[in-house]
């Protein structure tokens, strides 16, 4: 193993190792809604401006700055909002604003690709340009993915890669894999309306309930036969709203859910299918309906070569540190580049090793800070093209 390259970032990780925590803990503490990272922005601006690097804000919020020579460059990827979610750590830089929180890890991609930078552009050299692009609203549809692609975040850029905290990992180790790592997201509402009436002559009526009791198992199980298993395609309702009265049948109703699959084409195929499928099944109740079938993101389908170049990052960066990981059934927008140009997402542990494994999305969400560190080594790595394999 080549030690001499192994991790360039190490003289800046030791100069500023605290920096690295306080940052992560005054962005954790003061989360932003998406596309209201107005303080957040802010402050990775002025960090960057500080080291003498040349950052762009974009409209509304978010920034790219790019380091190193002209011409073509890679990109690196950090998302930068908060959920709205109550943060129930009790951790001394909990979130201090009701109702909002970085229950996902954002603050710690954030924090990681401004340390990747100030380190960066502390080397005296780069073999080629880095942009980095630190994206506001991942977690809502439509998300700032598709406002970066379009503000031209991408003109000039041949590869980009993100990290992505994962709880199922230790400190450590960071999982990838070649094809998809992420699923399709879509969501879908179905309003129902008929004339109502007593549950004693539903035969005098059309029944809203029972029709929607058709569409909440026929959907998913009938979805099931017409797409390949393979895909790992699945519907599944959240919500469902009707009546008040148990001796009335309600004249509405609704009902909602998401549909996930893990492949790029069927993803294409689901919206008509799914109308296609509602209609069939309501069609001997009588009950009208009207079907909004919104499109989230597509997978994450990680490119062969950049993944072998983020494998050789992460080998780079410690002892045994790439690890296998499973495609996820979650939704990321970081999808979205991918349908422009080649990258790759990598899943960065979080978990401390001991302890309770606590999930993303979750008020309890928390994450060992030792995991920063991690992700600057890797990052800093993959811009410089650094391998474990010698020279």
């Amino acid at each position: 193993m080549n030690q001499l390259h192994r991790n360039p970032a190490d003289p800046w990780i030791a100069a500023h190792g605290v920096d690295l925590v306080s940052w992560r803990r005054r962005i954790h503490a003061h989360p932003e809604l998406a596309r209201q990272e107005f303080a957040t922005t802010e402050f990775v601006f002025a960090t960057l401006t500080a080291a003498g690097l040349s950052p762009r804000r974009l409209p509304g919020t978010g920034l790219i700055c790019d380091i190193g020579p002209s011409g073509p460059r890679i990109g690196l990827r950090a998302d930068m909002d908060a959920l709205p979610l109550d943060e129930f750590t009790g951790a001394e830089y909990a979130s201090t604003v009701p109702g909002v929180s970085h229950a996902c890890g954002h603050d710690a991609h954030t924090t990681i690709l401004l340390a990747t930078g100030l380190a960066l552009a502390d080397l005296p050299e780069l073999p080629m340009g880095v942009r980095l692009l630190f994206q506001p609203a991942e977690e809502v549809m439509p998300g700032g993915a598709i406002d970066l692609v379009a503000a031209g975040a991408l003109d000039g850029v041949s590869q980009i890669f993100a990290l992505h905290c994962d709880p199922r990992l230790e400190v450590g180790k960071v999982g990838i894999r070649v094809g998809a790592i992420t699923s399709a997201a879509d969501t879908v509402e179905l309003r129902l309306d008929s004339a109502g009436g007593h549950t004693s002559r539903p035969h005098l009526t059309s029944d809203l309930v029972y029709a929607l009791g058709t569409v909440i198992t026929g959907l998913p199980g009938l979805l099931s036969r017409r797409v390949d298993p393979r895909t790992s395609t699945v519907m599944v309702w959240g919500a469902v709203v009707a009546g008040q009265a148990p001796n009335a049948i309600p004249q509405k109703g609704m009902l909602t859910g998401t549909v996930r699959t893990g492949d790029h084409e069927t993803w294409a195929l689901l919206e008509p299918l799914v109308h296609e499928i509602v209609a069939g099944v309501l069609a001997p109740t009588g009950v009208k309906f009207e079907v909004n079938y919104r499109r989230g993101v597509p997978p994450v389908v990680n490119d062969e070569a950049a993944t072998r170049r983020f494998e050789n990052a992460i080998r780079a960066s410690g002892p045994d540190a790439l690890a296998d990981t499973a495609q996820s059934g979650g939704g990321e927008d970081f999808s979205w580049y991918l349908e422009h140009v080649p990258g790759a997402m990598a899943r960065l542990g979080v978990w401390s090793g001991v302890g309770p494994q606590l999930d993303i999305h979750q008020p309890t969400f928390d994450l060992d800070e030792r995991a920063l560190a991690v992700g600057v080594r890797v990052m800093t790595n993959l811009a410089l093209g650094i391998s474990d394999e010698p020279a």
